[in-house]
């Protein structure tokens, strides 16, 4: 990672730098060739009103730019080498004297070193437009910068070598070169520096996943440091550690919870299963037992049967609802009451139902609030006694913003310090142990309603039986439906 962003911030420097330069280097070296040609123009404006070239030279000579070191010889072209020992190194400036037909009839010294310049550009015949300036220079060697001007009588050039702008552009090129060299270097490092301290946290928050991916250890927290990116992230990893160590502790729990709850129906179970197998090895032998014994032990291992097999179904919905949880949708909570009522009919015809509804919308998961209303009444039913009336009343708070579902039994009621304690898993009161039941019914209501942000409580009905209350929260869209009036069933 450290080597990665090093070498990023490298190739940006260097790309940045070496746009950055280029540019000015162009605009450096174009600058550079606009004033030398400003320059040719005043001076063939010059010579253009002189007598002779040596009268124009007189009157326009100035210090130009040092001229290269013509001694490297090697390096030049063949005809610049001749040339250079015949006639010497080019003269700063030349100019020459060119008649009608483009010919010279007059010119400094060196005028040789300008190549194939006439016969004079197109411009100077008669449609001209009077000046032109170009390249020159012994074969495919450019050294002069000439400027061509119509005259009356032909035309007039003045040339000014180039070859010293042409080195300093060459310098100057070598500087951008060297400097953006430098600057990705020096990024590089700097890269390299800031990676290594701005992932130091991010280097932190490996180890400690690594460490729990090696130790299985969910208690791991990382020190967080400012605001920023990786700041959010190790929060966000400390937020998950915490959600993981508190889902493997209700794991741990209720595997706990359901190894000793099922100890004891097991237990029976095979005690029974023994006793019988125990009464047939005696009949084999003559002994046998009597026919209420052992129609009372087969009925006993049918409801043995039956509670492992419903305490089988409600762990199972516990799992379910820890691990893969319902989808929210819109729903109206009085569609789900009134369903979950009619199923409750079914399985109890000896109570009666009476039920009270608004209108509740809101935001929940179908299945697990059918589940959670039905608990409530399979639990008031089961303590009612037959004939009794199961009151159940959905309605909404005075504030508008939450649904509140009594369901209330006539049975002997929950003793006050029990009161706090029917919602956790496998607890039961003293008197509900000899009763059939698992004690995950009311866990099960309890762990729906806080999926879905509520809470639920127990209390006294007015008949001295148990009410059990449970409130949810609705949504803004209620408030198209307040002022309905309550259903009853």
């Amino acid at each position: 990672m450290h080597a990665r962003v090093a070498l990023l911030t490298a190739i940006g420097v260097m790309f940045a730098v070496a746009v950055v330069s280029l540019s000015a280097w162009y605009m450096m070296r174009k600058r550079m060739y606009e004033n030398l040609d400003m320059q040719l123009q005043n001076d063939a404006e010059t010579a253009a009103q002189a007598e002779t070239p040596d009268d124009a030279l007189q009157d326009m000579y100035a210090v130009d730019l040092p001229a290269s070191d013509w001694r490297e010889m090697d390096e030049l072209p063949a005809e610049a080498q001749r040339l250079l020992t015949v006639d010497g190194p080019p003269p700063p400036i030349i100019v020459r004297f060119l008649d009608e037909d483009g010919f010279a009839v007059a010119s400094t010294e060196g005028s040789q070193w300008l190549g194939g310049v006439y016969p004079p550009p197109p411009l100077l015949a008669d449609d001209g437009v009077g000046l032109e300036i170009a390249d020159a220079g012994p074969g495919d060697m450019t050294v002069y910068r000439v400027a061509t001007i119509r005259t009356d009588d032909g035309a007039v050039q003045v040339a000014r070598l180039v070859t010293g702008i042409e080195e300093v552009l060459e310098d100057l090129l070598f500087l951008v070169a060297y400097v953006g060299f430098l600057g990705a270097l020096l990024a590089g490092v700097v890269g390299w520096g800031v990676a290594r301290t701005g992932l130091r946290p991010l280097h932190r928050l490996t180890g400690a996943v690594e460490d729990v991916a090696r130790t299985q250890d969910l208690h791991s927290v990382i020190t967080v440091d400012g605001q920023d990116e990786i700041a959010r992230l190790a929060t966000a990893f400390n937020r998950m550690m915490t959600a993981l160590n508190t889902a493997k502790a209700a794991q741990q729990q209720l595997v706990q919870d359901a190894g000793h709850e099922l100890r004891t129906p097991l237990t029976s179970l095979r005690n029974n299963v023994e006793l019988l197998t125990y009464a047939e090895t005696q009949a084999v032998s003559g002994r046998t037992i009597a026919a209420e014994d052992r129609a009372r032990l087969l009925r006993d291992l049918g409801t043995q049967a039956e509670e492992l097999t419903a305490l089988t179904a409600e762990l199972v919905e516990l799992a379910m609802e820890n691990t893969d949880p319902e989808p929210l949708v819109p729903l109206d909570l009085a569609e789900v009451v009134h369903g979950a009522v009619t199923r409750a009919r079914a399985r109890w015809p000896g109570i009666v139902f009476a039920v009270s509804t608004a209108t509740a919308v809101m935001d929940g998961q179908p299945g697990g609030l059918a589940r959670m209303v039905l608990n409530l009444l399979d639990n008031a039913a089961k303590w009612s006694p037959a004939g009794a009336i199961v009151e159940v009343r959905l309605r909404i708070s005075a504030s508008g913003s939450r649904a509140v579902l009594l369901v209330a039994d006539e049975g002997p009621g929950i003793g006050e310090s029990d009161r706090p304690k029917v919602f956790e898993r496998f607890y039961r009161a003293a008197e509900a142990r000899s009763m059939p039941g698992s004690g995950l019914g009311l866990a099960i209501v309890a762990q729906v309603v806080a999926t879905h942000g509520g809470d639920a409580e127990a209390g006294a009905s007015p008949s001295g039986g148990a009410e059990l209350r449970v409130s949810l929260p609705v949504s803004g869209r209620l408030r198209q439906f307040l002022g309905k009036p309550p259903t009853a069933s």
